[in-house]
């Protein structure tokens, strides 16, 4: 296991490069990302198995994804909690190369197209999805779910009485923050299909599910609940099987889903589903986390395996055994393979190395701390 401090900075993104099987690109954001600046670091891996920070920007506020560039070795993309995307290149120092601010709230994920690999997505708390090329100066699309809800009604925190001071941890301070804002717009994350150049998937603050088709008439494909009215946090595409994908949510649960099973949306009369309708059953579930999950990853060389993080702390290597004939039968053999427990703090990104001996994956969290470690040795 190797290990980095992103001292002063708690972790939120994290990627291997595409391009070098040494290189991690990290998102971080200062004071829990609840204010305060950011800093995108650029870390190498050396042969002495330390992990050595080559270059590395300030940013105005926190940061919280990153995603390489599949065009250009020496660039990638950062989303920002003032609602602007960046494009950094590591031969510019100091300041970013492209800068764009069309979302209204914080932005929470980037993804590069891997098909296409001259776009990339973003998705926001402002309820919306957008396409950018690094070739222009405004974005190529704009994604918005016709069902979302309006309202942004905040709803006020509960008072101390007068004379009272009562002292919050992070945790407690983060918990109330999330308990007194409306999330149920935000779209915490938005990822293209490795099968498709034109499909996206998509989750949200109200558990919703969605795929888009960016070339059609009518973009939103299919849109379902997925974690019974509870926030979705996170998705994922398997890489082997272009119909079967993975999200995660604040039920503690890992959801995996065959989208043939799935109907999809009635374009001439979309309505947004009653938020006591649990949603359709998923193929698999995976259960252990004991604290929300907050991002998942299936792996780049197996198809039945995929990682995830929580707000528990830990790390957990997962073996889908499930398929459409035998929905749930398999899990005495599936479920949880392994948990990686060094993070002293919310677990927030990983990021499976495409290099090497397959199983090394990268974590960060708000322990400041980026681990480097092997899957197989758990």
């Amino acid at each position: 296991m190797l290990s980095f401090r992103t001292r002063g900075y708690n972790g939120y993104g994290v990627q291997y490069s595409p391009y070098f099987d040494n290189k991690l690109a990290v998102a971080s954001a200062a004071n829990y990302g609840l204010v305060g600046n950011g800093r995108l670091f650029v870390l190498n891996i050396e042969n002495n198995g330390t992990i050595r920070d080559q270059i590395s920007w300030e940013t105005q506020d926190g940061l919280f994804d990153v995603s390489w560039s599949e065009v250009h070795e020496n660039q990638l993309t950062v989303a920002s909690g003032d609602g602007s995307i960046k494009l950094f290149d590591l031969t510019v120092g100091q300041f970013p190369v492209m800068n764009w601010k069309e979302h209204g709230r914080e932005v929470f994920s980037v993804n590069w197209n891997l098909v296409d690999k001259s776009n990339f997505v973003s998705s926001s708390w402002d309820g919306t999805i957008k396409v950018w090329s690094p070739q222009r100066n405004q974005s190529l699309l704009t994604l918005e779910n016709p069902s979302s809800i309006a309202s942004t009604t905040q709803v006020q925190p509960q008072l101390q009485p007068p004379g009272t001071t009562v002292p919050l941890s992070h945790q407690q301070s983060h918990q109330q923050t999330q308990n007194s804002i409306n999330t149920i717009n935000c779209i915490y994350n938005a990822t293209f299909s490795p099968h498709s150049p034109s499909t996206i998937i998509s989750c949200s603050g109200s558990s919703h599910l969605q795929i888009w088709d960016i070339r059609a008439p009518n973009p939103l494909q299919m849109d379902y609940i997925a974690h019974g009215g509870l926030e979705a946090l996170s998705c994922d595409w398997n890489k082997y099987k272009s119909t079967i994908v993975a999200s995660a949510g604040t039920d503690k649960s890992i959801r995996i889903w065959d989208l043939r099973l799935i109907s999809k949306v009635d374009q001439h009369n979309i309505t947004q589903p009653s938020y006591h309708v649990r949603g359709p059953t998923p193929l698999n579930e995976l259960l252990g986390h004991e604290f929300a999950v907050r991002k998942i990853q299936w792996s780049p060389h197996d198809g039945q395996e995929l990682i995830s993080t929580s707000y528990d702390m830990s790390v957990r290597i997962w073996r889908d055994e499930s398929h459409e004939k035998a929905r749930f039968l398999n899990l005495q053999n599936g479920g949880c393979r392994g948990v990686f427990n060094s993070h002293k703090e919310f677990v927030i990104g990983c990021d499976y190395s495409l290099w090497g001996e397959p199983g090394w994956v990268a974590t960060t969290g708000w322990d400041e701390m980026v681990y480097v470690w092997d899957t197989k040795r758990l």
